[in-house]
């Protein structure tokens, strides 16, 4: 090994370096996954924690016990999340019928037009009853695990919800047993880097709520002035939406877009993409650097590579998941180095004595 230059054996602990992390982070993630029950709610908490705790602790200034505080903001996170969904939910249905109809005037003007080779839809409709029987149990196993799905999604919500309670009422205790827990000389350590990652995500979490209700209100304005049907609504999926950087507005802006079109024609459609255009560009330019400037940043490479990464894990849930994950690691690299200024990554190098 020491007939190697020191460039190369250089390069080779890093590679080594690098593949122990990759595999250790591999482990990790396959464990997650599997465990993905008992973990995607403890994450869901955590963020739920790092949200509501201004609540938490004006409540505790205000003379509320610890637990009574911690039961009133679980109570308002229920009731802001149920409103929110209500309102989503009621505003697709009611929309819901103006969608498919232009969607089916769609399909007939390119039936009318490209249908003379067989691929119109009276054939479809005269096939249908093949069609039904050949994939009739496919469709009822999928309608099975559907429901197996939600009911596996709202057990994980309720067990969330219980844990954002414990981890409000409790944080001081899970310090105490972190510190407890950690090998000698290195409590300290942890305790820090345990309170950077949350106050990290603490910052992503509120910054993200602030753009995501300006967000919310700007484009529920604009399509209640272009008349656009459940727009409040629509300004509901924007706020959650907000939640994913980037795709989330995206994917909430085209369903605003495609609601004004199958009401409101082609015209008002155009208008309403202009009006989530104008506030994509202002939460780009102005709200993400002047809200969110004291916490980590974060370049959207980063971001948009972290939530691929999450999709491809576990779907919209590790969407959601990934970037606040990727805040707080960020806030321990920061931690890291403010601890450990050195070239080499030990401690800071001492300052020489000069001579005499």
């Amino acid at each position: 090994m020491q007939l190697l230059p020191a460039p190369v054996r250089r390069f080779a602990a890093w590679c080594a370096v690098l593949l122990l992390a990759a595999g250790v982070g591999w482990v990790g993630v396959r464990l997650c996954a599997e465990l993905r029950t008992a973990v995607t709610p403890v994450l869901l908490a955590l963020l739920g924690t790092a949200l509501l705790r201004p609540l938490y602790r004006r409540l505790l200034r205000a003379g509320v016990r610890a637990s009574v505080a911690a039961g009133l903001t679980c109570v308002a996170v229920v009731a802001v999340v149920g409103g929110a969904v209500y309102i989503v939910v009621a505003a697709l249905v009611d929309t819901g019928g103006q969608i498919i109809d232009s969607l089916r005037a769609a399909a007939k003007a390119v039936t009318r037009h490209f249908g003379a080779a067989g691929t119109s839809l009276d054939d479809l409709a005269a096939n249908s009853r093949q069609l039904l029987g050949r994939f009739g149990g496919t469709a009822a196993s999928n309608v099975i695990s559907g429901v197996s799905v939600v009911g596996e999604s709202i057990a994980m919500a309720v067990l969330a919800l219980l844990l954002v309670f414990f981890f409000l009422r409790d944080s001081q205790r899970a310090v105490r047993a972190l510190r407890s827990g950690a090998p000698g000389g290195t409590a300290d350590l942890l305790e820090a880097m345990a309170r950077r990652a949350f106050r990290a995500v603490e910052g992503f979490m509120r910054g993200t709520t602030v753009i995501a209700l300006i967000d919310a209100v700007c484009i529920t304005v604009g399509l209640l002035i272009l008349r656009v049907p459940g727009a409040v609504g629509l300004g509901a999926l924007v706020f959650v939406g907000a939640y994913i950087p980037y795709l989330g507005a995206f994917i909430s802006g085209a369903v605003a877009v495609l609601v004004a079109l199958a009401d409101r024609g082609l015209v008002i459609a155009l208008w309403a993409l202009g009006v989530v255009l104008a506030v994509q560009v202002l939460e780009g330019h102005v709200l993400q650097p002047v809200i969110q400037s004291r916490t980590v940043q974060m370049h959207p490479a980063v971001v948009l590579l972290a939530i691929t990464a999450g999709a491809s894990v576990a779907g919209i849930l590790g969407m959601l998941l990934s970037v606040p994950l990727t805040a707080a690691a960020f806030g321990v690299v920061q931690e890291l180095r403010e601890r450990y200024p050195g070239p080499g990554g030990g401690p800071p190098a001492p300052t020489p004595t000069p001579p005499g």
